[in-house]
């Protein structure tokens, strides 16, 4: 069983976050964790109340943060983003690539979908990312420093009515290997991470409405009547774990905040190393 990681305070004072996705579920609980930590956080999504919300959540805590609404999956409004993040709190040092699901119209058998909606899923969960981390990453390279966290999914098992998800996570976990690489030299460290079973509004999304398939509702009400969602800080400690510095050694890997404990990482992370874990791979 995984035990619970040593509390370790962490101080991102003086530095800036973009979370995606941040108007609610898991990107608000994410900004809201940056925030306590002493980060300015700016929070990007399409809906403009839920990010007012979020910021102002931030603000009564005593944080600090913008609400700059935007659409991952469109340049414009990225780079809309990244540049109004600068202009108002300073350059990007941690990026959250959190916004990200399913798109209605994707989910089912690969010959019912509709064929927009499937390939809007990977410009959402995986164009998003790329689109994001083009837009700090020369600020991150100049500056020598930078996070970047992608908010990944769990194992890769293969799933035939929800394969538009599930692939785009896989490729969004193999390609932060790759820009892990790309910019080790210049002192950059990015992450997967997967959250783990939280209820969010997307899970829920999933386990109530009538436009799901039944077989995926199913599931999902089944994973919530036997109590195998886990709390929503758990995610959020574990991404200020990611952010902090103590694993920057680990750049590249994957960590899922349901099997993974801080404390183990880092003490086996010369053993993660060498063995090549925590990454998708063909054994053979």
């Amino acid at each position: 069983m995984r035990t619970a990681p040593r509390e370790t305070h962490v101080d991102l004072t003086g530095q800036v976050a973009l979370v995606t996705g941040g108007g609610r579920g898991l990107g608000r609980a994410f900004a809201l964790s940056l925030a306590a930590a002493g980060a300015k956080v700016a929070v990007m999504a399409r809906t403009e109340a839920q990010l007012a919300e979020t910021v102002q959540l931030i603000e009564r805590a005593g944080g600090c943060a913008r609400a700059i609404p935007g659409d991952v999956s469109v340049p414009d409004e990225v780079a809309h983003v990244v540049t109004t993040t600068e202009q108002q709190l300073g350059p990007v040092d941690i990026l959250v690539n959190n916004a990200g699901f399913h798109v209605p119209g994707s989910l089912g058998y690969d010959w019912e979908v509709d064929p927009e909606g499937w390939w809007h899923t990977f410009e959402i969960n995986l164009r998003g990312p790329f689109l994001c981390a083009r837009a700090v990453l020369p600020g991150m390279i100049k500056r020598k420093r930078g996070r970047i966290v992608n908010i990944s999914s769990g194992p890769a098992n293969a799933n035939p009515i929800m394969d538009a998800l599930s692939v785009s996570k896989v490729a969004l976990t193999h390609w932060t290997r790759c820009l892990a690489a790309a910019t080790k030299e210049h002192g950059i460290a990015v992450f997967a991470f997967a959250p783990g079973s939280v209820r969010t509004p997307g899970r829920e999304y999933l386990a109530t409405s009538p436009e799901v398939p039944k077989e995926i509702g199913d599931r999902f009400r089944a994973g919530f009547s036997r109590g195998e969602d886990i709390p929503i800080e758990r995610p959020a400690q574990m991404l200020l774990f990611l952010v902090s510095g103590r694993a920057d050694v680990l750049s590249g890997r994957y960590m899922n905040a349901n099997r993974d404990n801080e404390d183990d990482l880092v003490r086996r992370a010369e053993e993660i190393q060498r063995d090549d874990l925590h990454i998708l791979a063909l054994r053979t």
